[in-house]
C-alpha cells in the first residue's frame, strides 16, 4: 500500500513539475525536457499491464491539458506504454523474464540503452503526430534527437537522485 501510495505521488509530482515548470523551459525555441516519462520507463514492474496500459494513456491525457496539445503525448505515452515489456526484455533478459529487475541495481550501461529507446520512441512519435508531414521528416528527428538529450539528462538526474540513492 505505501509503494502505490508513493506512485501516485511522484506521477502527480511529475505531471505538476511538467505542466507548471519544464513546459516553459523553451531552451532554443522548442526544447523542452519531457520529466513525465521517469513515472512510464521506472514504474514497477510486477503491477498489472492492463492497468499501466490504462495509466499511462490518461497520464498522457493529464500532460496534454497542461501543454494545449491534442492528445499527442496520451498516444506517444500509450505506445511506450505498451512497447515497455518488449523493451525490458530486449535489456534485462531472463532477469526480466522471471520478475526480478530491480532499477535500483540494474547495470549502467542496461539502464542507459533502456533510458534512451523509451526516450526516443516517445519522442518521434510525439513530434512526428505534432508536425504529421512526412516532407518536415529532418525537423522531426531534429527536435526529437534535442529534446531526447535533454529529456536523458533531466530523467537519468532524477533516476540517480530518487532510485539510485537507494544502494
Amino acid at each position: 500500500m505505501n509503494k502505490i501510495i508513493s506512485n501516485i505521488i511522484l506521477a502527480i509530482t511529475l505531471i505538476l513539475a511538467q505542466g507548471l515548470f519544464f513546459n516553459n523551459i523553451n531552451f532554443m525555441g522548442y526544447i523542452n525536457p519531457f520529466i513525465y516519462l521517469f513515472f512510464i520507463a521506472y514504474f514497477p514492474i510486477k503491477n498489472n499491464r492492463t492497468l499501466f496500459i490504462c495509466c499511462s494513456f490518461f497520464y498522457g491525457l493529464v500532460i496534454d491539458v497542461f501543454s494545449d496539445t491534442h492528445a499527442v503525448h496520451a498516444a506517444a505515452t500509450l505506445t511506450v506504454a505498451f512497447l515497455r515489456p518488449n523493451l525490458l526484455k530486449l535489456f534485462f533478459g531472463m532477469a526480466y523474464e522471471h520478475q526480478v529487475v530491480r532499477f535500483n541495481s540494474i547495470d549502467l550501461k542496461q539502464n542507459i540503452f533502456y533510458l534512451i529507446s523509451i526516450i526516443l520512441i516517445h519522442q518521434v512519435i510525439l513530434f512526428g503526430l505534432e508536425i504529421f508531414d512526412f516532407s518536415k521528416i529532418s525537423l522531426i528527428l531534429k527536435y526529437s534527437v534535442n529534446n531526447g538529450i535533454f529529456t536523458f539528462i533531466s530523467i537519468f538526474v532524477l533516476y540517480e537522485l530518487l532510485i539510485n540513492r537507494e544502494k
